[in-house]
């Protein structure tokens, strides 16, 4: 028999129990909604895990294919950069279509532009026309800004206390489907389109269209309540361009908001910046390729696997602590790799995984301060526009990088990061020191 509070289905209570029928107290509606939120938390995980293999197994792949359809590296790497592109370019329309209607219709729409976005990946394998191609990662990145989307969809219904811990977690199960994607679409995958008589790079895709479908499944079948739904955060979404004046409106306004924003755009600006060009400059080095893709699997421990701990202790020390600490790391790493030659690997190993771990630190405590910050419709606005930053200027890092180390080097880029990675510490110090500036002037 279902639990039903406020009219919504939170699911079958536990093996043995019947709901008991009584008006509910304050207490007894507390306990609801602690029960609603762990569903809400294993169904996001449960969505989270395929839907992240499916982006990260057809992202793995796409540079491969575009470059054998067009025999040209650059318009392969083009179709990579696509999927950022996607993923910008569906974060405000995702976060309108929640605010007005709620976290499920937002997800499930974006896992289903993935579907889409892979098979007509799948086409263009087949056709070997490469506009399909890019059009097919532009909707696989809209499956990607649902994934985005999720770890404020698990803050939702969490206590203020326990909002870090929610994100972090949500952000440690995307592990699980970035590092068994690429594993599953050069194998299986491959040899899955192979039995079938389509191309091998068509395979990625094929399973990528199955994972978004299972994804969306979930999502449909068990995220009920809706989490927005019941914390009361649904409202007019506006038209888009209402919403992006609106949700930059309520940015401008709002010091706390700024420095969210500003540091998940710095994170995410040195993350894509080094990684990019790292394998790069260790190919310059004569490494071998096996201990580049080390050096990769180390930076994507350093992004996901410590989340938790990350958000547990943001909700204990606090979020402004955590960006701090979070712009410390990124300039170590940066300067680690940085100074570290080609032909050597340890410091770049220490550097992307700092970098990966201060990348984790900021996303985890800027999305609770978000989360914090802002209430109803105005909050999923504002946090729409604070992944079309992040994913936009992330894209961009990644073109700017390449020129970077063209026209000076490796290590000008490291420095240059490094530059950049002390802004999150140093908007943190001055916040504080303005505040103790006025706390001093109204005593005196």
């Amino acid at each position: 028999m279902p639990t039903v509070v406020a009219g919504y289905d939170t699911g079958d209570p536990p093996a043995g129990t019947v709901p008991p029928v009584k008006p509910r107290s304050d207490i007894d509606a507390s306990l609801d909604i602690v029960l609603i939120q762990r569903r809400t938390l294993r169904t996001l995980m449960a969505g989270l895990i395929p839907a992240g293999a499916a982006m990260s197994g057809a992202y793995a792949a796409s540079a491969v294919l575009g470059e054998d359809l067009t025999g040209s590296a650059f318009l392969g790497g083009l179709v990579a950069a696509s999927m950022t592109t996607g993923s910008a370019l569906a974060s405000l329309p995702l976060a309108r279509l929640m605010a007005a209607r709620g976290r499920r219709p937002g997800l499930l729409v974006g896992y289903l532009t993935g579907i889409l976005g892979a098979l007509l990946a799948v086409s263009a394998a087949l056709t070997g026309w490469y506009v399909l191609l890019v059009f097919g990662m532009l909707g696989i990145g809209a499956g990607h800004g649902a994934n985005l989307a999720a770890r404020f969809a698990a803050a939702d219904l969490a206590p203020a206390e326990g909002r870090a811990r929610a994100i972090g977690t949500l952000v440690w199960a995307s592990t699980v489907g970035s590092v068994v994607g690429p594993t599953i679409g050069f194998g299986p995958a491959k040899d899955l389109a192979g039995s079938i008589g389509f191309p091998p790079l068509a395979g990625p895709y094929i399973v990528a269209a199955f994972l978004f479908a299972v994804a969306a499944l979930v999502i449909q079948r068990r995220l009920r309540p809706d989490p927005l739904v019941v914390a009361g955060g649904v409202g007019s979404g506006g038209s888009d361009g209402a919403g992006l004046a609106a949700a930059a409106r309520s940015l401008a306004a709002s010091p706390v908001g700024r420095l969210a924003v500003v540091s998940m755009v710095v994170g995410q600006v040195v993350m894509v910046a080094v990684m990019t060009m790292t394998p790069l400059h260790m190919r310059d080095g004569d490494h071998a390729l096996e201990v580049i893709g080390y050096v990769i699997s180390l930076h994507i421990i350093g992004m996901y696997a410590c989340a938790p701990v990350v958000g547990w202790l943001a909700d204990r020390v606090g979020v402004r602590p955590l960006l701090a600490a979070g712009g410390v790391l990124l300039v170590v790493g940066a300067e680690l790799t940085a100074r570290t030659d080609a032909a050597d690997s340890l410091g770049i190993f220490l550097g992307l995984f700092l970098i990966g771990l201060g990348w984790s630190v900021g996303l985890i405590a800027a999305s609770a301060m978000l989360t914090s910050e802002f209430d109803g419709p105005e909050r999923v606005r504002v946090q729409g526009l604070s992944d079309l930053c992040m994913t936009a200027t992330g894209g961009l890092a990644g073109v700017g990088s390449g020129v970077v180390v063209a026209l000076g080097s490796y290590e000008i880029l490291g420095h240059a990061s490094a530059v950049i990675g002390v802004v999150p510490t140093a908007a943190v110090l001055l916040m504080v020191l303005s505040a103790r500036r006025s706390a001093a002037t109204r005593r005196s």
